[in-house]
């Protein structure tokens, strides 16, 4: 079950990859390798199905930007990382993670959470319109077998997704066939960041970020994490950390900004993931494809059945909605969860200001519903 939950994450990790490498032209290599080094590490030192995906405005910002106007190169994606992990390495350590976290209100965390699971399921159906059938038949198979720990679902998910994938469009699979390993190892990125590259970085993609970050990937995953593994409970400080070090090293290998999130956890835990096993299993699967096979990438992503990636998508959000359903009995601070979820289905970040905002009139008694 955990080589089965170390997948459940998929659906959040392949389309921003995809978008890196094709849009922005990051070398696949290094975007592989940080990703998987993060994964084995978080995965020993955390012990829970702890996830590592890519940081997702700095994504869409960084994809829409570069076809729109070319202001984003893959040296400004690094000095993205190299901002973004400074930044929380310090909250990590200096301990004003734990403090700032403190003053999100917790009918903020659920709103956040609970929107980020109705969006993960809304961008699951967009995905599973383009074939509804192959979407009907994996939807199906995979919530019979859901429950059944002889037969991992999303193995057989996975293997249906890369068949119908193959029938659709075989030539990826032509290409993966006829692929031979060669060895390759990044180079120091950094050496070719610049200061603009590192203030367009930071201006333009890691501080829109922050507020995204600390709802989702700390508040939100400290509270996933800790509702179901009790036994192996987290703090924002710890989390901070290490969201800064692993970005620290991104920059370094010429990876992409990445962070933790209560969605990916989600994922994992949906497939049968329990232990740190989930992401050492990927997270080794990804450190060999970036060694031996990174050249093909795109042909291996290019593989599997958008209409399955939708059912995982799905799933992963069912999973995230069904954990936050745990509303307030006071009408007001009801109204502050639904608004914030309302407006994280659209912008995280956003749903994070306008649910303090919220948050803060209700307690002062100026919500008047």
């Amino acid at each position: 079950m955990e080589w089965a939950g170390a997948f459940g994450d998929l659906g959040t990790l392949i389309p921003f990859v995809v978008a890196y490498i094709a849009v922005v032209k990051v070398n696949p290599l290094g975007i592989l390798l940080s990703f998987g080094t993060a994964m084995v590490v978080c995965g020993f030192v955390y012990r829970t199905p702890f996830p590592v995906q890519p940081m997702k405005a700095i994504g869409a910002i960084a994809a829409t930007q570069t076809a729109q106007t070319a202001t984003i190169v893959p040296t400004t994606i690094f000095g993205a990382s190299l901002a973004t992990g400074l930044i929380w390495l310090v909250l990590g350590l200096t301990g004003a993670a734990k403090p700032i976290a403190s003053l999100v209100p917790r009918t903020v965390v659920i709103g956040i959470v609970l929107g980020l699971g109705i969006s993960f399921m809304l961008e699951g159906i967009r995905l599973m319109q383009g074939g509804w059938l192959i979407a009907a038949i994996g939807l199906l198979g995979t919530l019979l077998l859901l429950t059944n720990k002889s037969i991992p679902a999303m193995f057989l998910l996975l293997l249906f997704g890369v068949l119908c994938g193959a029938l659709e469009n075989p030539e990826p699979l032509r290409t993966l066939m006829t692929t031979r390993p060669a060895f390759r190892l990044p180079s120091f990125a950094l050496a070719s960041v610049t200061w603009h590259d590192f203030l367009v970085g930071t201006t333009l993609l890691a501080l829109p970020q922050l507020p995204l970050t600390l709802g989702n990937a700390v508040i939100a995953l400290r509270d996933e994490n800790n509702r179901l593994f009790a036994d192996r409970a987290v703090t924002e400080n710890r989390i901070a950390t290490s969201t800064g070090l692993m970005n620290l090293a991104s920059a370094a290998l010429g990876g992409v900004p990445m962070c933790h999130g209560a969605g990916g956890m989600a994922g994992h835990v949906a497939f049968g993931a329990r232990t740190g096993g989930a992401p050492i299993i990927l997270g080794s699967i990804l450190l060999c494809l970036s060694l031996f096979f990174s050249a093909s990438v795109g042909a291996l992503f290019a593989v599997l059945a958008q209409p399955v990636l939708g059912v995982i998508l799905f799933l992963t959000g069912t999973q995230l909605a069904l954990g936050s359903c745990d509303f307030s009995k006071r009408k007001g601070e009801r109204f502050v969860t639904l608004a914030t979820t309302g407006c994280a289905m659209w912008n995280v970040g956003l749903a994070f200001l306008v649910g303090l905002a919220l948050a803060y009139l209700e307690k002062r008694g100026r919500l008047r519903l």
